[in-house]
């Protein structure tokens, strides 16, 4: 049997690493004024217990107005005792440690700055903060290449393994690499090469300071995707020129924050970005790394295999599942919970300026706080329903010790995961609906599918502690006509329940109403495997196959009451299914009240005036209502009752989880 290319050793450099399993840097809001908390340091204990090769922790400050207090800090002296124990935090629980050094220049904000202004190579305003910064003069541009030295110098000293330097992303030093940010008419602007300059001056100065043995690594786009941008053609040669200024690996990422192609949202194919990672590897004689939707160890060692890397980059997966690694090497691949893609808790949460946590893993930046410990008493506790909440909650309660059962009214665990896997590009959800049954079905937890909760159910089980996640079913809005026959719910035509016709119109565009909107008008559209042939045979133009790739045979329409679409959205992932929509020719109408439904049409409020649109189905996406016929019997009878999740109040599936997984761990 040959060996598994995940597990097989590599060099970067003279360091080496165990295996082929990188874990990027992420910012994690777990730093307090820069320094490292015993937060940061539990989170990154346990992925390096998990079986991470390398992990590179970050991104990491070189000066003042480099990063925000919530980061970690390398700009001084005083922070070498925390970097210290970091990597000594990294190292002895089995990994190999890096720091990624960064600045985020015109992406940083002067309010988290103390009221200083960003700067950047040019005074162009950023689309993402939509402040203008300070163009960095000649003198202030040495003093930042010197900033970046001194950063890896303690890094260094710190016992670090290696050193990264952040190439792109639309901080600094991609910042000056860009035609669109750079509009200097110095030494470092006015054409590719000085436009290069600022990058290979801080890889070349980083060097010398960290001598030539000591691990250098350099995190670049392969494509920005911006208007006006670099381009894949001069990011090659930029590389070609970082290996030579000294650098001994390459991370490859794409995209700027700025960009409108999606590339950490749940709808990204897995790997889809490693030809971006091939095409660095093919101009440089030093291991490269893939990046992006990287969440399984089959994907990773196609890469491998395919030679499209030589090692993978596993971030937001190693996030939900910490011992992925140790799970792939030790044959319980099955085993993996799979990040989705959501982005609510591992990117949403840093807008906020709250610490990172998972959807799928809601153990996640609550290493130190979660009590797992096993229960004095262990009791009899019974948790009805299936869904996301239903099976955390199980599972958290059955890793303290207590007897618990699960029961689900349906043939199969997931609940709403199901649904929300149901549209385009959500196929994820379902994967994690997979994972988590595998999860309760390899505890102690015994399972009856297909059981209906009674009062029946429950005297014969004779729980102490019953966990109500009945979930919620559609809601029915007062409409005059809801009740006609042309008229559906959203979860029916999510599930395949019923058929609708050519022109649908779709009450309610909050994320199921979008997500309903998506599904229908994506249908009769050219499938991945058509428009593959078609390319690859020049059966039409690109512009024909783009349209038929997004026209379907239907006519869609979305009425929202609010002003807004999406609203119940992440903020990462509400703006690609709002461009979506646009894609694919969803119509939309917010600030519209639905006065009736008739047989040919919608009544709609708009604007003071009554409008009519023409339907041959309306589809009701107008919310949830609580499901939880026995708390009240339960309660009257003394018996201890949780209620989580949309049994509770209408909630996401982050929340449900959450609120799950804490109230298992509770009793």
């Amino acid at each position: 049997m040959s060996a598994d290319p995940l597990f097989t050793p590599i060099k970067i450099n003279q360091l080496a690493i165990a295996n082929r399993i990188y874990m990027p840097a992420m910012h994690l809001n777990m730093c307090r004024n820069y320094q490292v908390t015993e937060q940061l340091l539990a989170f990154y204990a346990e992925r390096a217990r998990g079986g991470a090769g390398m992990i590179t922790v970050g991104y990491a400050s070189v000066d003042e107005v480099a990063a925000q207090p919530l980061h970690i800090g390398a700009h001084d002296d005083k922070f070498i005792p925390g970097l210290t124990r970091l990597a000594n935090t990294i190292k002895k629980n089995g990994a190999r440690a890096s720091v990624q050094l960064n600045h985020a220049g015109r992406y940083n904000h002067s309010m988290l700055l103390g009221g200083k202004q960003p700067v950047g190579p040019s005074a162009i305003a950023s689309r993402l903060t939509g402040e203008t910064p300070h163009a960095l003069s000649l003198d202030e541009i040495a003093a930042t290449i010197a900033s970046f030295a001194a950063a890896a110098g303690r890094v260094k000293q710190a016992a670090f393994d290696a050193v990264e330097i952040l190439c792109g992303t639309g901080y600094l030093i991609s910042s000056f690499l860009s035609p669109a940010t750079n509009q200097r008419t110095d030494d470092y602007g006015g054409s590719p090469a000085k436009r290069m300059r600022f990058g290979l001056d801080v890889v070349r100065a980083v060097r010398a300071e960290v001598g030539s043995e000591f691990p250098l690594l350099v995190r670049v786009n392969g494509n920005d995707f911006m208007p006006n941008g670099i381009g894949r053609e001069p990011l090659r040669e930029f590389v070609r020129q970082l290996e030579a200024a000294g650098a001994d690996a390459f991370c490859v990422n794409v995209g700027w924050h700025e960009s409108r192609v999606p590339q950490i949202q749940t709808k990204v194919p897995r790997g889809v970005y490693a030809y971006l990672a091939r095409s660095i590897r093919e101009v440089v004689t030093v291991p490269v790394i893939a990046s992006h939707r990287i969440n399984d160890p089959k994907i990773a060692r196609e890469l491998l295999n395919e030679g499209s890397c030589d090692m993978v980059a596993m971030g937001r997966a190693l996030i939900a599942d910490p011992e992925l690694p140790e799970k792939a090497r030790t044959g319980r691949e099955r085993e993996i919970v799979h990040c989705v893609a959501c982005a609510q808790g591992c990117f949403d949460h840093l807008f906020e300026m709250r610490a990172v946590e998972c959807l799928c893993n809601p153990r996640a930046g609550h290493e130190l706080q979660e009590n797992s410990d096993r229960a004095e008493t262990p009791k009899a506790v019974l948790v009805i329903g299936g869904g996301p909440g239903g099976m955390s909650a199980a599972l958290a309660a059955s890793e303290r010790g207590h007897r618990v059962t699960l029961v689900e009214q349906s043939n199969r665990l997931g609940g709403q995961l199901l649904l929300a896997g149901a549209a385009p590009g959500r196929a994820e959800f379902v994967q994690l609906a997979t994972d988590l049954a595998q999860q309760v079905a390899i505890s102690a937890i015994e399972l009856r599918l297909g059981t209906r909760a009674d009062r029946a159910l429950v005297e014969q089980l004779q729980p102490e502690v019953v966990i109500m996640a009945t979930g919620g079913a559609a809601l029915t809005p007062p409409i005059p006509g809801a009740e006609l026959s042309h008229v559906v719910q959203a979860w029916d035509v999510l599930s395949g329940k019923v058929e609708v016709g050519r022109n649908v119109v779709i009450i309610g565009g909050g994320a199921v109403g979008v997500e309903t909107a998506l599904e229908l008008a994506e249908q009769g559209t050219l499938s991945a495997d058509a428009l593959k042939f078609l390319l690859v045979h020049e059966a039409a133009d690109l512009a024909e196959l783009r349209t038929l790739a997004t026209h379907g045979t239907r006519k869609v329409m979305v009425l929202e009451m609010l002003d807004k679409l999406g609203a119940n959205f992440g903020k990462t992932t509400r703006w690609v299914m709002l461009d979506d929509m646009q894609r694919y020719g969803v119509e939309t109408l917010t600030g519209a009240k639905a006065l009736e439904i008739t047989a040919q049409a919608v009544k709609v409020e708009h604007c003071g005036k009554v409008v009519e649109f023409s339907a041959d189905t309306v589809v009701l996406a107008a919310g949830t209502r609580l499901v939880n016929p026995l708390q009240q019997e339960l309660e009257g009878k003394g018996v201890v009752c949780h209620v989580i999740g949309d049994a509770k109040r209408p909630a996401m599936v982050f929340d449900a989880v959450h609120q799950g997984y804490a109230t298992g761990l509770k009793l």
